[in-house]
């Protein structure tokens, strides 16, 4: 897999040019060239693995939400971590999510939807929608764990880290905590919570205003803060 056999956005493309010339990501490519010639549906649709990273070039990215791997339900899946398609209903996560944006930034005037979750509009302010895992088997959540992935979107979190100052890192959990422990906290902003899962929100996600916090952060150094609201 070179980066020239890959449609990405320009600056991604050029950033991460060795990795796609890398031995591992030539394993990743042979992988998934077994599972679709084994007739395995893979999700996201082939052309939206890396639309997190066509969404937000490198230059524009502002905030980093950091997701596990994508939905592996028919449909939900676009290349965005905790986003569904549009039409989708919305996973108890990205529900979870939306309430806690509500709670956070609402006042009673805002209400995030109820029928829909698409994050479209979040990427395209420069929130870097990521999965550390860009693949998934149909219903079988973690399938495509330990072949490669994660050592990509390592790079990409270790890129950022590096080339820009003044990012928000929202990090929820401990997979994405751990994800995360490169970021230097001197030079980024990085907010900390348990996930937004049924499981654990009540734990500390709720409440935790990361999303006001957020955007102070972005508006203390001059930038515009992201509408939370934009939801199609």
């Amino acid at each position: 897999m070179t980066a020239r056999a890959v449609q990405l956005e320009a600056s991604w493309r050029t950033a991460l040019a060795t990795e796609f010339e890398a031995s591992y990501m030539q394993a990743l490519r042979d992988f998934l060239s077994r599972e679709k010639a084994a007739r395995k549906v893979i999700y996201p649709p082939g052309k939206a693995i890396f639309a997190a990273l066509d969404m937000c070039p490198v230059e524009q990215v502002k905030v980093v939400i950091i997701g596990q791997d994508p939905y592996h339900g028919p449909g939900q899946a676009h290349g965005l971590c905790f986003s569904v398609q549009s039409g989708v209903p919305q996973p108890p996560s990205l529900h979870n999510i939306f309430q806690e944006i509500d709670s956070d930034l609402g006042g009673g005037k805002h209400h995030m939807p109820r029928d829909r979750g698409c994050l479209d509009a979040w990427a395209r302010q420069g929130v870097l929608l990521l999965n550390a895992v860009l693949t998934v088997e149909r219903g079988r959540a973690g399938s495509h764990q330990g072949k490669g992935w994660e050592r990509f979107t390592d790079r990409i979190v270790g890129l950022l880290n590096e080339r820009r100052e003044g990012l928000v890192f929202l990090l929820w959990g401990s997979y994405a905590q751990k994800k995360g422990q490169i970021v230097d906290r001197h030079r980024h902003c990085v907010l900390e919570a348990p996930h937004p899962s049924p499981l654990s929100a009540h734990r500390g996600f709720f409440g935790c205003r990361h999303f006001s916090r957020a955007n102070a952060y972005l508006e203390s150094r001059g930038q515009a803060p992201i509408d939370w609201f934009a939801v199609s």
